[in-house]
């Protein structure tokens, strides 16, 4: 069975270098930026406020920069890059909900503040192309 599609190319080279691009950025976080970021998480997802900031930001890291890759790579079937793009964007998309300035009251719409966030609804919809297009109604 062919995996390979063309279609899939600017999808998986575009978003998993964005993602990769974060994962990296995020390696050597100093603890300032390490706080910003696990305080950010935690508001939204409050079992995260017992692990560690610095932790927290390295369990990111490596998370962005292994999606990244499997993204990028052309050994991994596209419906398990795209399940593991829709797990790690769906995440966000929590996130996004639960932090009530990203968004309009009781309305998805972005706010200002919530527009750079807001893009991670791209990235699940590519997830769910990748995936949907694994299935056999799919093609």
């Amino acid at each position: 069975m062919r995996h390979f599609k063309l279609w899939h190319v600017p999808l998986r080279i575009f978003t998993g270098a964005f993602i990769l691009n974060s994962g990296l950025s995020k390696r050597n976080a100093d603890l300032e930026d390490a706080k910003r970021l696990h305080q950010f998480a935690s508001r939204a997802y409050p079992q995260l406020a017992d692990v560690p900031a610095d932790q927290f930001v390295k369990v990111l890291s490596t998370t962005e920069i292994a999606l990244g890759t499997a993204l990028l790579s052309p050994f991994v079937k596209p419906a398990v890059a795209g399940a593991a793009l829709t797990a790690f964007s769906g995440g966000l998309l929590g996130l996004y909900w639960r932090t009530p300035e990203l968004h309009e009251e009781d309305d998805p719409r972005p706010t200002q503040q919530g527009i750079p966030v807001a893009k991670d609804s791209w990235m699940f919809a590519i997830g769910l192309a990748l995936m949907t297009d694994a299935l056999p109604f799919g093609r």
